[in-house]
């Protein structure tokens, strides 16, 4: 090595010495300051993106939404000292919203996919759920067990982009499959005969069964898949997670959500409350 090259180390070196260190946790402060939960406390509200899926979250007779994730997204603004602004979203485009800044988080029963978290990061599961399917007296008459729906002559219909759709992808290959944007579609094409069967996140299958025993039956009891339900957000937002998570851990400690789930699920108590 040169003398040249030994003068321009040495220079680089004493450069590096004297420049003031970084201060330590101006980085960590930068990201808690860009994250959800600290813009949606300056701002006063968490801005909740949501879809309608009976009895997760519905509209009453006067507008107003009710059900178990409405009273989730409530209660856990209300304990950050929030006001909860619900934005109702195609489920389809459910993601993309989030990542684009239509709101703060997902509170709408989404199941914890793998495919799903390549997008977003999900909170620990506050709840879990699962696909169940109802069918068509007439068209589905002896229909017993999943298998007999897995047809190239029988159609399923399920809500598009949902979990439900999926299960009807995997689980039933051979079947014609119709998904819609919207939950009442679904239904209203299984009540008009058009489709054998729906599949969609329990308990809406046997709410429908029970509201329609004259034209619907379970063929098979309780659900086709199991799956954790979390709240979703960008990714990279750990101090948001953090939150989410212990408020979770908190609630559940208490009892809270399995008092929430028992009534939104259990019973038929709010029945009266819909149009």
């Amino acid at each position: 090595m040169n003398l040249r090259c030994l003068a321009l180390i040495g220079t680089l070196a004493a450069l590096l010495a004297a420049a003031p260190p970084a201060p330590a946790g101006e980085l960590q402060q930068k990201l808690a300051a860009e994250s959800m939960i600290e813009q949606a406390v300056r701002r006063g509200v968490l801005r909740v993106g949501m879809s309608t899926f009976v009895p997760w979250a519905m509209t009453d007779k006067n507008g107003q939404l009710i059900g178990f994730e409405i009273d989730v997204a409530t209660r856990l603004a209300r304990d950050l000292g929030l006001k909860a602004e619900f934005v109702p979203t195609k489920w389809a485009g459910i993601i993309p919203a989030l990542l684009t800044g239509k709101f703060d988080v997902i509170i709408g029963g989404m199941g914890i996919l793998p495919q799903r978290n390549l997008k977003v990061n999900f909170s620990i599961p506050y709840d879990h759920s699962g696909v169940a399917i109802a069918a068509h007296k007439e068209l589905a008459a002896g229909f017993q067990r999943l298998e007999d729906f897995n047809r190239p002559e029988v159609t399923v219909t399920a809500r598009l982009g949902s979990t439900a759709a999926t299960a009807a992808d995997k689980l039933l290959p051979l079947a014609r499959k119709r998904f819609f944007d919207d939950e009442s579609q679904v239904i209203q094409e299984l009540l008009n005969g058009r489709a054998h069967a729906l599949l969609a996140g329990a308990p809406l299958p046997r709410y429908q069964v029970l509201k329609h025993p004259d034209r619907l039956f379970l063929p098979v009891a309780g659900t086709i898949t199991r799956e954790p339900i979390g709240f979703a957000v960008r990714k990279g937002d750990f101090d948001t997670l953090n939150v989410l998570d212990n408020w979770i851990r908190v609630v559940e400690a208490e009892g809270w959500l399995a008092e929430r789930k028992a009534y939104w699920f259990e019973t038929q108590q709010w029945e009266s409350l819909l149009k």
